[in-house]
């Protein structure tokens, strides 16, 4: 097994077949893209050996697409020969295949994609799920430990990785190797843990309804603590603050000013987020018995840095009560590399198997 601040030891994708190796044809021979509502980042990787190599990125405004068919015609419109294998990681759940992404007017087909490309071997997987697959191919220094001295064991891994939303996946370990799939436990119910967290669900519950995780573990979850704090009485708000939130993005006001320590009921509301974060990650080493560790990935987590090494983090993941002692022999990486779903869907598109077949025959090309 790893030893403490790496990757679980995971085996690299086999070697494609010698007949479309890019030594044999001189191209990339794999797509990768990270479909979001805001922007799609494609790329070409070539595979040597059984190791990847990023030949091309470009990044697109979704928005301003009518497809991602669309996307990809007119980044291989660029150069880059034929493409053999593509995945492509997408913000949202992926169902048969497709999935409708959040604020986007277009959905991504797996088959629509195959035809374009004219292969067969496609994929569509959730951002999420292709984050945990580029997880063996990040190096240590990629990844910070929160956990020095803790050595994960041959078993489970997860990730659970805050943005936009809250997103988990869960990595079965299967044959000796890892094998990531899908989940949508940042959907389960909030549950709080002490008499505050008890008051933040009555409040959150007056707002939706139903309380999941995500409400308070994602970026809105920053601005709604704020605003808890204020409406229980335990603090108030200071006219820098204020002037902040009118000027732009309370999210990103209230985490900003709370990691700096530049506002004390920021600065709280951090802390609560941090420290539900690190509940919801043990939660889910539970649910997984993730005993190989659990990964800290999305796009806050390397903005809040400072706060998770705190140690707040840490003990709210371990305060399991009985199962305090499994789950302090987990050890917790934050993934520092932004491009990991990318990097992932490349890895999983090069394990795509020689017979998978999904989708419809490519048209032929006269």
């Amino acid at each position: 097994m790893a030893t403490a601040g790496a990757a679980p030891k995971m085996s690299h994708p086999s070697p494609l077949p010698r007949a479309i190796e890019p030594a044999a044809y001189n191209v990339a021979v794999i797509l990768a893209g990270d479909v979001g509502g805001t922007k799609t980042i494609l790329a070409l990787f070539a595979s040597s050996n059984g190791k990847l190599r990023k030949v091309r990125e470009r990044s697109f405004s979704s928005r301003g697409s009518p497809s991602l068919e669309a996307i990809v015609e007119e980044f291989l419109s660029e150069g880059g020969g034929r493409v053999r294998r593509a995945a492509v990681g997408v913000a949202g759940p992926v169902v048969a295949g497709r999935s409708q992404v959040v604020n986007l007017r277009w959905p991504v087909d797996e088959q629509e994609l195959a035809r374009a490309l004219g292969t067969p071997h496609v994929c569509v997987l959730n951002d999420v799920e292709a984050t945990a697959w580029g997880i063996p191919a990040l190096s240590p220094r990629q990844l910070l430990n929160l956990t020095p001295g803790v050595r994960g064991r041959p078993g489970n891994a997860a990730l659970i990785a805050a943005g936009t939303g809250l997103g988990m996946s869960i990595l079965f370990w299967r044959g000796g190797e890892l094998d990531p799939s899908a989940s949508e436990g940042g959907h389960q119910d909030f549950a709080p843990r002490d008499d505050v967290e008890i008051d933040l669900l009555r409040f959150l519950r007056e707002r939706h309804g139903r309380v999941s995780v995500e409400r308070v573990v994602a970026g809105p979850g920053f601005s709604a603590l704020y605003e808890f704090l204020l409406a229980t009485g335990r603090g108030s708000e200071s006219a820098e603050m204020s002037r902040r939130l009118a000027s732009g993005d309370a999210n990103a006001a209230v985490s900003e000013a709370g990691v700096r320590g530049e506002d004390p009921v920021a600065e709280r509301a951090v802390e609560m987020f941090v420290s539900s974060y690190g509940a919801a990650a043990g939660d889910l080493a539970l649910v997984a018995r993730a005993v190989a560790g659990v990964y800290v990935g999305g796009g806050i987590a390397p903005k809040i840095l400072p706060k998770l090494r705190s140690g707040e983090f840490v003990r709210s993941f371990r305060a399991k009560g009985r199962l305090s002692p499994l789950v302090e022999r987990i050890p917790v990486k934050v993934i520092l590399e932004p491009r990991t779903a990318l990097l992932g869907a490349a890895v999983r598109a090069a394990r795509l198997p020689a017979s998978r077949a999904r989708g419809p025959k490519p048209r032929s090309k006269r």
